[in-house]
């Protein structure tokens, strides 16, 4: 799918607000409402639009809740065969403490993102993970203190040249 300098713009602003309504991103971008919405789904229906949902401030949740605990966890796999790692991965990405997956290179399999309520629950969430599955040869946990920075954004750059964040 071959993208414009429109399409390029629109990407740009629903990454930074996709709240905005139709007319509102029109005139954001000087577009007519129907070719805004027309060229979003068309964005949409090719892929390049994931979802559309609300992101919650992970802290404010927590201080509502009274808890909440975040932690990143480096699994390496004793035996590193295709069939081994996608069954590992199949488990990781069902569990909804399981809030990123990613599987690296070099250096351990697998860096997983977890959010849990609190250490018990982390207790429950290790044992149903890691402990249970003869193939974790080794995991290292490290449990977060403070986020200094969370974003969503992917970088954009159109002709080589980012997009600029007035727009």
């Amino acid at each position: 799918m071959e993208l414009d300098d429109i399409d390029w713009r629109l990407l740009d602003a629903l990454q930074h607000d996709a709240s905005l309504s139709n007319q509102a991103l029109a005139e954001r971008l000087r577009l007519s409402p129907p070719t805004a919405l027309r060229r979003v789904r068309r964005l949409r229906e090719a892929g390049l639009i994931a979802a559309q949902v609300a992101l919650l401030d992970e802290d404010r949740v927590a201080a509502a809740q009274g808890h909440g605990l975040t932690a990143l966890a480096e699994v390496s796999l004793d035996r590193q065969g295709a069939e081994q790692l996608d069954a590992f991965e199949r488990r990781a990405v069902q569990d909804s403490a399981v809030q990123q997956c990613w599987r690296v290179a070099p250096g351990p399999d697998f860096v997983l993102v977890l959010r849990v309520r609190d250490m018990p629950h982390y207790q429950r969430l290790a044992e149903r993970l890691f402990t249970q599955d003869a193939n974790v040869r080794n995991v290292r946990v490290f449990f977060a203190t403070r986020r200094a920075k969370f974003q969503t954004q992917v970088p954009l750059a159109r002709g080589g040249q980012p997009v600029p964040d007035d727009e």
